[in-house]
């Protein structure tokens, strides 16, 4: 895997619960599809936590980007299509994008 260097501008957090009995199909799509192909449109997963206290969605995973043209991105129909499919494992899901000031967000 080669390393990239990136000045990240922004970074969106996707909170959720995974569907109980889907959690093989939900890990293969989302390690095979849903992160290769953000990243093939400019987003890269920095962080991801498993939240196992309160009541809190148990998945937080953090994007980066470079992209400054996120209300194109947001809009773009490959990442409706990937975030469609990856709702079809999930259920409380959220999705907020920030300014990247590298320390943890919630």
């Amino acid at each position: 895997m080669r390393s990239i260097q990136l000045r990240p501008e922004y970074t969106m957090i996707l909170k959720y619960d995974i569907l109980p009995g889907v959690q093989e199909n939900y890990f293969r799509f989302v390690m095979g599809e849903f992160v290769p192909g953000l990243q093939e449109m400019g987003m890269y997963m920095h962080r991801a936590w498993h939240v196992v206290w309160g009541k809190y969605p148990e998945r937080h995973i953090e994007f980066i980007t470079e992209n400054r043209d996120l209300h194109k991105f947001l809009h773009d129909p490959r990442w409706r299509e990937l975030e469609g499919r990856l709702q079809e494992y999930i259920t409380h899901y959220s999705c907020r994008v920030y300014r990247y000031t590298g320390t943890f967000q919630i």
